[in-house]
Formats: C-alpha cells, structure tokens, sequence
C-alpha cells in the first residue's frame, strides 16, 4: 500500500511540483493545505503518513502548525520545506519535532530520500 502524503505550501506552484515528484515515485497524495490552519485541520481529516510543510505561510505559520500537529498526535511525521537562508528557523523546526528538512527549489532525488528515511 502506497503511504499517504499531505503537501502543505502557500504557493501552488511548490505543491505541484512536489506532488509530480512524489507521485512519480509512488506516493499517495491525500491532501493539499495552503497555510497551517488549513495543515492542521487537514491533518485531523486524512491523518497521512508523512506532511511536508513550508515554514513561511500566511493565517499560521508552518513551525506552529507543526507544533499543533505534534501536540494532537506526537507520532506526526512532518518534513518541512525551506528556502535558502531559513537556518535558524530550520533549527526550530526540527526542535518541535519535524522529521528532517528540504530546501527549495525541490531537488527531486533529495525529496525522495528525506521521505524514505522518514517513512520507507
């Protein structure tokens, strides 16, 4: 069974890509959120394997809505996406319990092996 993945970005060009990466290496694409209330509300509907979430979002950003996520389920398995430059906030992320981080623009192979060390 293909593990279900919910993609979470403000920006609809970034879903999509990572939605074609994934998708083409057999992941299931359950959900999409635009920003973290969205990502949070999504995650008590779908409850997916794995969430990829962009830190800069607008409503909620992506480290509270990671927290929100962890505190509703502490087994949560988040990837979050970064721009160049986001260390610190990269740092904090990882802090509240994401799994590992992915830095934008998406490098397909890169994507795929953050997700298999997370999930298998």
């Amino acid at each position: 069974m293909s593990k279900k993945i919910l993609i979470v970005d403000d920006a609809a060009f970034m879903r999509m890509m990572i939605k074609d990466i994934l998708s083409k290496n057999g992941y299931e694409i359950v959900g999409e959120a635009s920003d973290g209330i969205q990502a949070v509300e999504k995650y008590l509907e779908l409850h997916p394997d794995l969430v990829t979430m962009d830190i800069t979002m607008p409503e909620m950003d992506g480290i509270t809505a990671l927290k929100k996520i962890k505190e509703i389920d502490p087994n949560a398995v988040v990837i979050m996406c970064s721009a160049m430059g986001q260390q610190a906030m990269v740092i904090d992320a990882i802090q509240a319990g994401a799994k590992d981080f992915i830095v934008k623009p998406f490098q397909a192979d890169r994507v795929i092996e953050a997700i298999k060390k997370a999930i298998g």
